[in-house]
């Protein structure tokens, strides 16, 4: 939602501005796809769009909406920034924001348009466009409204087996308000670029698109962060390193929304780790990553560092969410693992292998790891044995209480030693499937999961049902596109629904 002000404090809040500036007035008594199309033009055509909606004194027509109606319509879309409501004449307007940019309809090239002079006297240039028609409009903002559907056929006992009902889950996601919980790692920002298909180029066989609508998420230790604190942990403090750039601010106000208390330190020698997935209807066609995998710099270590001492003898959980971007180098690791064992906190991590290589054997003594079963064959250099051993391995090597090997569409792999009888080698394991019944968009499934079962465990409750609460967090994630914070009554709705 815009920020809507009086014409006077917009211009004070642009005045020093560098960025540059788009002007759109006009009626919008009835908000419809012509006014979206033209808006989402002219936000393109700057950085900043800002849409004055003309006072009922202006049009004098008494069938029209009144006029903080039409701006509270307008204000409410993502892509306009300052909207204000229109007292004055168009002239008066440019005077005082003085904009780079004016767009209007196309309806308009032919007429009489007194402000152009003004207009270019200002260094600006009057745009007429009506926005561009396309057949295929869908964008990622009407697919996350997807409710997420549980599928529990595929559960095939698994409830029974381990004593969980829904009783036993509401009591422990009760728990998670007693909780508070440290996240440190790479934070990572999502871009959604929802395209339109044009079709093939004559030139090469390649796929043509145009971009249609774009959306930022927060992500990577971001989101684990936000879903900690949006599935009901008393207090969620957030430790990564972002470049001094604009996403810096972008995230420090993601986590300000998210209730998340921030520990940013800058690392100028490198930017804020940006992914943006070119998508068509529910489909990614192509993703590109803008990232550095250097390790930060060692003074950036000892502020992290200095700043969890004073924060980790009240914490209860403290979760690794490393995505092998250098936030989290080996000595910095091993330091943090001791002063958590010190202090009885809890300790999860996660260290990802998708389109970089980690090694998440690198994080001993885990009370919980969650590797997908290529990282968990990187990390012991195993490609034959099965998944009983391949477990077992990785757990022997890095020492891990609890380990999730994920598999993707076909679930989750669980293992745990049987400590019972430490003088044998033995262990239990089970498999739970992946809950959804139809995934949407993978992204951020391992986060949500990672979250939900950290938590879970942190309260007392068995690996089992840990297992279990975050493979339905995770079947809500992937229901929906983007990263979005899985709310507490959301998670306990799906498990209601089993």
């Amino acid at each position: 939602m815009s920020v809507v002000l009086d014409l006077p404090s917009i211009a004070k809040n642009i005045s020093n501005s560098q960025q540059r500036c788009v002007l759109v007035t006009g009626n919008f008594n009835t908000l419809h796809p012509g006014h979206i199309r033209l808006l989402k033009f002219a936000k393109d055509c700057g950085d900043l769009l800002i849409v004055g909606v003309n006072c009922d004194a202006h049009i004098q027509n008494p069938n029209y909406m009144d006029e903080a109606y039409r701006t509270e319509v307008v204000s409410a879309l993502g892509f306009v920034d300052y909207c204000f409501i229109n007292k004055v004449s168009i002239e008066d307007v440019i005077c005082e924001i003085k904009p780079n940019v004016v767009v209007k309809g196309v309806e308009y090239q032919n007429r009489p348009n007194p402000e152009t002079h003004l207009i270019e006297e200002f260094g600006g240039k009057l745009v007429f466009c009506s926005g561009d028609f396309s057949f295929n409009s869908g964008s990622s903002n009407q697919i996350t409204e997807t409710a997420p559907v549980i599928n529990k056929a595929k559960l095939n006992g698994f409830l029974k087996h381990h004593h969980i009902s829904t009783e036993s889950c509401r009591s422990t996601l009760e728990k998670f308000k007693e909780l508070n919980v440290v996240v440190i790692g790479d934070v990572i920002i999502d871009q959604y670029v929802q395209c339109n298909a044009v079709g093939m180029s004559q030139e090469d066989p390649t796929i043509v698109v145009t971009p249609n609508t774009k959306d930022l998420f927060l992500g990577g230790a971001g989101i684990t962060a936000a879903h900690a604190k949006a599935l009901g942990a008393n207090s969620v403090s957030l430790f990564t390193v972002t470049g001094k750039d604009e996403f810096h601010h972008y995230t420090d106000q993601k986590l300000k929304d998210y209730s998340v208390d921030r520990f940013l330190a800058i690392d100028d020698t490198r930017p804020t780790s940006l992914k943006t997935r070119y998508r068509v209807g529910n489909k990614t066609m192509l993703r590109v990553n803008e990232v550095r995998n250097h390790d930060i710099q060692q003074k950036v270590q000892n502020q992290i560092f200095d700043d969890l001492v004073s924060i980790i003898p009240k914490t209860n959980v403290l979760i690794f969410s490393d995505f092998n971007y250098g936030v989290l180098p080996q000595s910095l690791v091993e330091k943090i693992i001791k002063l958590c064992k010190k202090h009885n906190v809890l300790i999860a991590a996660d260290s990802q292998s998708s389109s970089q290589v980690g090694d998440i054997s690198r994080f001993e003594e885990m009370d919980l790891i969650t590797p997908t079963e290529r990282e968990a064959r990187l990390a012991i250099n195993n490609t034959k044995d099965g998944l009983v051993l391949l477990a077992e391995k990785l757990r022997k090597k890095c020492k891990a209480k609890h380990i999730v090997i994920t598999l993707a569409e076909d679930g989750a792999f669980l293992h745990k030693p049987n400590i019972e009888d430490s003088a044998l080698e033995s262990w239990d394991n089970d498999k739970i499937a992946a809950l959804a019944d139809k995934a949407i968009d993978p992204a951020g499934a391992g986060d949500c999961f990672l979250a939900s079962s950290a938590l879970a465990l942190a309260t007392g409750t068995h690996f089992w049902q840990s297992s279990f609460l975050g493979a339905v967090a995770a079947a809500c994630q992937v229901s929906r596109v983007g990263n979005k914070p899985l709310q507490q009554s959301e998670l306990l709705k799906a498990i209601e629904g089993l």
